[in-house]
């Protein structure tokens, strides 16, 4: 209100000052000269006064007041002078109040008229301080109007954005609160902008994905926890016999090869466990050179011929060239073909047969193997892969396979930028097909 008043005072008073500059132009100067006379000027300013509700005096220079426009209260042949001795001085006066002279008090503007560098009068220019009071207050009043239709509007446009962005943030926090405390089953629907569905969407797939690494761990404890505790069990077992006498003394070999045996079992699981960490966590080193895979896999049938004439299976090689050379780790690509092969042995019939193959096809070699074997049932091709999955429900048929040779195979292809499948049918037989950069050689 005070800088609304004071805005209002400074244009009024802008306006006395136009309006004194006016007067002193167009009638003092011909008041002066002679041309019109006090009544003839008395009559224009009362228009002036009509028109701008501005009372005003005409004053000489001794401070008598000549002329005053209001006929209540009229102040005509008063001096200013004896009313308050420095009003002519100033030009401004923010309140001027001649209790004989005005009903309330007035804002005032005195401009001196000038003619030969003489000061030949003043004019005195009042308007009522109540007439500012009523601009302000309508002023006010405007503002306040603007207000109380603004502030409906702002209230709908705040619950509007609260209803887009507070609730579906509130429902997004609720959400994690949920997933962090493990109730990964908690539904999450968001409604309104789409950047808060996408990001709903997302948090709910994490949150999925996180329950399925759970459930995996699960898994990953019970399966290690069933294939260490066999061979602990066995090694525990035979060892306290062979303490307490149990076993007798010629047979003690025997029982200390299976403790061996088992010993062995659980060193492979371990470096195979510590195999995959390490192609997950830092990737593997590849020492890839130029090799005939031919050769390998001729190496590698030979390590299973023990194995092939215990089964009376028989290892069939076939190479599409005398020699194929490929671009690839070849102590890695020999253990996948030793899995492989191992595989196809522990699946297959007694009096049956394996092949192992290779084909050129552009700048990849293909490599086989293929059993007529138990096969795989058609729902456990997809997870096969997986870590100590086994096809069989008594978790493999010799019971001392680990179930990570797959998943550490398919590691292994995958880390050359190659691909691995498998072809099977049960009761028929399976075969798996990686592939190989030809080498340039």
């Amino acid at each position: 209100m005070n800088i609304l008043e004071k805005r209002l005072k400074n244009d009024k008073f802008e306006q006395m000052y136009q309006e004194a500059q006016l007067i002193s132009n167009e009638y003092m100067n011909y008041f002066f000269n002679d041309k019109i006379t006090l009544e003839s000027l008395a009559t224009q300013l009362r228009s002036i006064d009509t028109f701008l509700d501005m009372r005003i005096w005409i004053v000489n220079p001794d401070g008598t007041i000549i002329s005053d426009t209001s006929h209540s209260k009229n102040a005509r042949n008063v001096n200013i002078n004896e009313l308050n001795p420095n009003f002519l001085e100033n030009i401004t006066s923010e309140y001027t109040f001649f209790r004989a002279y005005f009903d309330e008090p007035m804002i005032s503007f005195t401009q001196p008229v000038t003619y030969n560098y003489k000061v030949r009068g003043y004019i005195v220019l009042h308007t009522p301080l109540t007439f500012l009071e009523k601009e302000a207050n309508r002023y006010l009043d405007m503002i306040n109007i603007c207000f109380l239709i603004f502030l409906p509007i702002l209230f709908i446009v705040f619950l509007y954005i609260h209803a887009v962005t507070g609730i579906p943030m509130q429902r997004l926090m609720k959400a994690a609160m949920e997933y962090s405390s493990g109730n990964y089953n908690y539904t999450l629907n968001l409604k309104g902008l789409s950047e808060y569905q996408n990001l709903g969407a997302a948090i709910s797939y994490m949150a999925s994905e996180i329950s399925k690494l759970e459930d995996y761990q699960k898994k990953f404890v019970a399966n290690i926890s069933h294939d260490f505790r066999s061979p602990l069990t066995s090694i525990k077992g035979y060892a306290e016999a062979i303490k307490d006498g149990t076993i007798p003394h010629d047979m003690q070999d025997k029982y200390l090869n299976i403790i061996l045996f088992e010993t062995e079992r659980l060193n492979k699981l371990t470096s195979s466990l510590l195999e995959l960490n390490s192609f997950e966590s830092h990737g593997t080193f590849l020492d890839i050179v130029s090799f005939d895979i031919n050769h390998i896999i001729k190496k590698t049938a030979e390590s299973f011929e023990g194995a092939c004439r215990n089964k009376k299976i028989t290892l069939n090689l076939v190479f599409s060239s005398k020699k194929t050379y490929v671009d690839a780790d070849m102590g890695k690509i020999q253990q996948v073909l030793y899995n492989l092969i191992d595989n196809a042995i522990k699946f297959s019939h007694t009096n049956s047969r394996i092949k192992v193959s290779t084909e050129e096809k552009g700048e990849k070699v293909f490599v086989s193997v293929k059993d007529y074997g138990a096969g795989i049932p058609k729902e456990s091709l997809k997870k096969i892969w997986d870590r100590f999955y086994k096809t069989d429900p008594s978790r493999g048929k010799d019971k001392r396979g680990t179930g990570l040779g797959l998943s550490i195979t398919k590691e292994i292809i995958q880390a050359h930028n190659e691909n691995i499948n498998v072809i099977s049918t049960e009761g028929v037989g399976s075969e798996f097909i990686f592939s190989l950069t030809k080498s340039g050689k």
